[in-house]
């Protein structure tokens, strides 16, 4: 037998058919639905007369244009709201397992399905959002689909997919004190560029991975469709099936044993070969920020604006020329002196229970700086419920922070929640394109810890200059 990659066991394994074109059609397991990637989904089903294929295999929660200041719909605005009610009465109709707003396990989509098991190893799983390679931290074959492809899998539980090539990232060595997955992940899109993993699939190696907890697997996951990856991937190992074990929706009993056996096999076999390997030593890297308006714009914290005059690529010169403008930033500031007017805690990337408990490290005995917005948003409401009984939420009220509803939030401006033109952000989103978070708006992507840290000195701050 030809050994095989993670990868390649995953896709082998769902293959229906080969169509003779380089595509095959692939079974999808399982399907997450938001309100706002499906309403056409559900208008081409009712088109056709069709209905889902298989209702249990999909799941629905409200989550990007929900309101994070109440649970009441109205203060999202007229769109947001109806959106919302579209998905109650599409799923309603059809007959979907869904997750209303009031609901204590309502959050973001890639928060929500893994704290209920819907996400396990060894399935593949589709969601209209383009952040579903974060599904890759449990070994599962996570990703984005558009609207028509939503609807596609309701009916057919298969799409027709082009295979990937294969891209190892192997972090060798462990990091050092105060760096986290965020940084390595903004490390790797800067090493290998926003497009540098396109048409791959990334497996993450390394001990720096195999020490990961599941939430930091799943924020390095996460990042990867900003280099580029529509799949990432980390082999399940002991941290996922006890992260798993006795979740709502995990296999029970026996049915639990066959299925960690199973996952067992999933690994890389050794001896596999990948179409490409990219090795970055962890040890070389510090808390990161970016600074332009592309994530692949990184610099270390103690770094500096980069000058567009001492880049050669007159393509990139000039990129870096427009980033900085829009940015309101000159080349060759130093970051430790670019002041922010607001703090984003919160998101699919870090707005998991670990990432809160990073925040209030940095945040506890200290306040948010006079002329400065912290909003920390949870990303699910068992977060926030497990925040509170930590008392998390105290040491964020205290130091000026507000607390809020889980949902989406400033990530993607579309509930509420958005900077007005000129403002600048530390965000622990994904995402720093323009006007991604409100028009006009400056984000700078950053860590949980970095954040926070950003939040009480009023500049990008290195989180460890404030240790407790």
């Amino acid at each position: 037998m030809t050994p095989k990659t993670l990868y390649d066991k995953l896709w082998d394994s769902h293959v229906i058919r080969e169509r003779g074109d380089g595509t095959v059609l692939l079974y999808v397991d399982r399907h997450l639905l938001h309100e706002v990637s499906t309403p056409q989904s559900f208008v081409a089903l009712d088109r056709r007369g069709l209905c889902p294929h298989r209702p249990a295999a999909n799941l629905a929660v409200p989550d990007h244009a929900v309101p994070t200041r109440s649970r009441n719909l109205a203060d999202a605005g007229a769109l947001a709201k109806a959106q919302t009610e579209r998905l109650m009465e599409n799923v309603r109709r059809h007959g979907i397992p869904f997750i209303p707003l009031d609901d204590v396990r309502q959050g973001i989509v890639h928060v929500m399905g893994p704290e209920q098991g819907f996400t396990l190893p060894g399935i593949t799983l589709a969601c209209g959002d383009s952040h579903t390679t974060t599904h890759g931290a449990f070994g599962a074959l996570g990703f984005g689909v558009g609207a028509s492809e939503c609807g596609i899998v309701m009916a057919a539980q298969a799409l027709v997919l082009r295979k990937s090539k294969t891209m190892r990232v192997h972090f060798e060595g462990l990091p050092g004190e105060g760096v986290t997955a965020k940084d390595l992940a903004l490390a790797l899109v800067s090493t290998i560029g926003a497009n540098g993993a396109s048409g791959y699939a990334i497996e993450y190696t390394g001990e720096a991975v195999r020490a990961m907890s599941m939430e930091e697997r799943m924020t390095i996951c996460n990042m990867s469709i900003e280099a580029g990856a529509r799949v990432a991937l980390v082999a399940p190992d002991e941290t996922t099936f006890a992260w798993l074990k006795d979740r709502p929706m995990a296999p029970k009993g026996e049915l639990w044993d066959k299925a960690v056996a199973y996952w067992r096999t999933l690994p890389t076999d050794e001896g596999a070969r990948y179409d490409r390997e990219v090795v970055i030593d962890v040890a070389s890297i510090t808390p990161h920020v970016t600074w332009g308006t592309s994530p692949e714009d990184v610099v270390p914290a103690d770094g500096h604006v980069p000058d567009p005059e001492r880049i050669d690529d007159p393509v990139r010169r000039q990129r870096v020329r427009k980033a900085l403008d829009y940015m309101g930033l000159r080349p060759g500031q130093k970051i430790s002196d670019i002041e922010v007017d607001m703090v984003f805690i919160g998101s699919c990337t870090n707005g998991r229970l670990s990432d809160l408990r990073a925040a209030a490290e940095v945040l506890k005995g200290r306040k948010v700086k006079e002329g400065v917005r912290a909003i920390i948003v949870p990303g699910s409401g068992l977060v926030k419920q497990a925040a509170e009984e930590e008392g998390l939420h105290e040491i964020f009220l205290q130091a000026g922070c507000e607390w809020r509803e889980p949902g989406c939030s400033m990530c993607v401006a579309m509930n509420g929640d958005m900077l007005q033109p000129g403002m600048r952000c530390a965000s622990t989103s994904n995402r720093n394109f323009e006007g991604r978070q409100g028009k006009g708006g400056r984000t700078h992507l950053v860590s949980p810890a970095m954040a926070a840290a950003a939040a009480v000195t009023g500049r990008l701050a290195d989180p460890r200059s404030l240790r407790n």
